[in-house]
């Protein structure tokens, strides 16, 4: 992974090269989820900034457990100065309307100027299903839900968070990770990546042409699970998902997601962990989110730490500034939902401890831009 030495110039007067000899701000936690007995999780979630210039966090709270089907609502906090402070107390945007519990938000500002709300509604080992609700009143009412998976192809469908986009044609694309059907003789948790695709603002919803497994070299399977997408400056899509092979493997498609190439390793050394990847609006690169292993021996590419950002200027070919956010050698850090706001980055994410509930606790980290480029 190559990492930069020298400075780069921007058109944002906020990112000042290291030889000005001015440091930037660092990185500040400013909103800790911290579980109790009555709510023994706070996990995964997403951002969306409403017309009004607060900031929305919906995110996934637990009250029966801490495990992935235990109960669960999505509740919200809100920011009216860009991330800095945040509301005190929760607000229920969604009950429990899964079986098992509901997880896993995207939120994304459609092109029509309406807020699309993703989410899994979780039922069984055969049946998780993600939906979508929509808001044209800035996040204070959603409309019923409508399903991304036809009634058809119901089974279990990953679709983790802060992970739809929509591309420069207004095309949804969700990816996702199918590890179970009824009628399978056994669940499939190495996983099949595939993307759902709506071209009507997400009102309908069809399965992409290509569904595929990750393999190594020789043939032998990898677990190919939590996949994300971005779309390149050539109109490319790379798709990205965690491995158990020590690093994250990569695919490609050229038709808006219809096909894909065959996964390939893509360089990026890491647990079986998830990472995050979006473009930085001010200067167009993209920026990584992972856990950086590069300097560990495959064997010990295991822990969910440290916790690292990248940015990249040719479209995930290269990776440079690399910078450790936090390093706690017991921290599990992972499910990153991140958004730019103005010359900050916002990362909602999991930071808990391993040998007492990793995934139990959430917090909100704001990130100087001047500092990832310092």
């Amino acid at each position: 992974m190559k990492i930069a030495q020298h400075c780069v110039a921007f058109t944002l007067a906020a990112l000042i090269c290291v030889s000005s000899g001015t440091h930037a701000a660092e990185p500040v936690v400013t909103l800790k989820l911290s579980p109790s007995t009555i709510n023994p999780r706070n996990s995964e979630g997403d951002f969306i900034r409403l017309k009004d210039g607060r900031i929305l966090f919906v995110y996934t709270r637990f009250s029966s457990g801490g495990s992935d089907h235990d109960k669960a609502v999505l509740a919200s906090r809100v920011s009216h100065d860009q991330g800095q402070t945040w509301s005190d107390q929760d607000q229920v945007l969604i009950e429990n309307e899964g079986d098992r519990n509901v997880m896993s938000v995207s939120l994304l500002r459609l092109h029509d100027g309406r807020i699309a709300f993703f989410y899994l509604q979780k039922n069984s080992l055969t049946d998780c299903r993600p939906v979508v609700r929509f808001s044209d009143d800035e996040a204070q009412t959603w409309s019923d839900p409508v399903g991304i998976v036809p009634d058809s192809e119901i089974g279990y469908h990953v679709l983790n968070n802060d992970r739809v986009i929509q591309l420069k044609n207004r095309r949804l694309v969700a990816p996702v990770a199918i590890h179970n059907r009824p009628g399978w003789k056994a669940p499939d948790w190495k996983g099949q990546i595939t993307c759902y695709l709506s071209d009507d603002a997400g009102q309908t919803w069809r399965r992409a042409q290509t569904l595929q497994k990750a393999v190594k070299a020789d043939g032998s399977r990898v677990s190919a699970q939590e996949p994300g997408v971005v779309q390149l400056n050539d109109d490319r899509l790379l798709l990205w998902v965690r491995t158990t092979a020590g690093e994250q493997y990569r695919s490609f498609s050229r038709d808006d997601g219809e096909t894909w190439s065959g996964f390939e390793p893509m360089g990026i050394a890491s647990p079986n962990s998830p990472a995050t990847i979006e473009r930085v609006p001010s200067t167009g690169d993209l920026l990584l989110v992972w856990n950086n292993h590069q300097h560990l021996p495959l064997e010990k590419r295991t822990f969910r730490t440290p916790f690292n950002l990248a940015v990249s200027r040719d479209d995930g070919n290269t990776w440079q500034h690399v910078k450790t956010l936090m390093d706690d050698a017991h921290g599990w850090y992972c499910y990153t939902a991140l958004t730019f706001v103005d010359d900050h980055l916002l990362l909602g994410h999991c930071a808990g401890d391993r040998r007492t509930g990793g995934l139990n606790l959430s917090q909100i980290t704001r990130v100087p831009l001047a500092w990832v480029y310092e």
